[in-house]
């Protein structure tokens, strides 16, 4: 007997060995096995669905985060925009009210000169009455009969003067 060569005995119950096991991997073994990989290929195939399926979602979700990015960039240059546009109308109003005012103010200086414009004019004319009376007076060496009558044939003589010289003005 050589330990390479085996028997024929052997051969025989080896050969009937393998195939009972064979046959009851057959029966039982490989339909369980083949069942084990067939689910694992299945959920390697819906996890794969899955990864394609979220990748789409993500690349949904970052279009949408661009687009909204985008759109809050529109509303904030749109915002700037009408504030820019209002500022220019406060600006505006500013400046019209200003302008405003500035013409009322000057209307009133106007206004007040010539009043004390009129005022320096009828102080001017009394005190011209006052020493065209005392002149007159003294020239004379009489005195008319009253202060008021003095005043008014003054002022009358002033006008006339006045309207002779065309430098009159009310």
């Amino acid at each position: 007997m050589s330990l390479l060569l085996p028997d024929g005995g052997l051969l025989f119950w080896m050969t009937l060995v393998f195939l009972v096991v064979f046959f009851i991997l057959w029966r039982w073994g490989f339909p369980s096995i083949i069942k084990m990989v067939n689910e694992r290929k299945e959920y390697i195939d819906e996890s794969l669905a899955k990864a394609e399926e979220a990748n789409l979602r993500l690349a949904n979700i970052q279009k949408q985060g661009e687009e909204l990015l985008m759109e809050a960039r529109e509303k904030q240059a749109q915002i700037l925009r009408e504030a820019a546009d209002t500022r220019d109308a406060i600006v505006g109003q500013a400046q019209e009210k200003a302008h405003g005012e500035s013409a009322r103010i000057l209307a009133e200086a106007k206004a007040e000169i010539e009043n004390q414009k009129q005022a320096a004019i009828r102080d001017i004319r009394s005190q011209v009455a006052e020493l065209s009376v005392q002149i007159a007076e003294k020239i004379l060496h009489k005195e008319l009969a009253g202060s008021a009558e003095q005043t008014r044939l003054i002022d009358s003589l002033l006008d006339e003067v006045a309207s002779s010289n065309g430098t009159e003005r009310k």
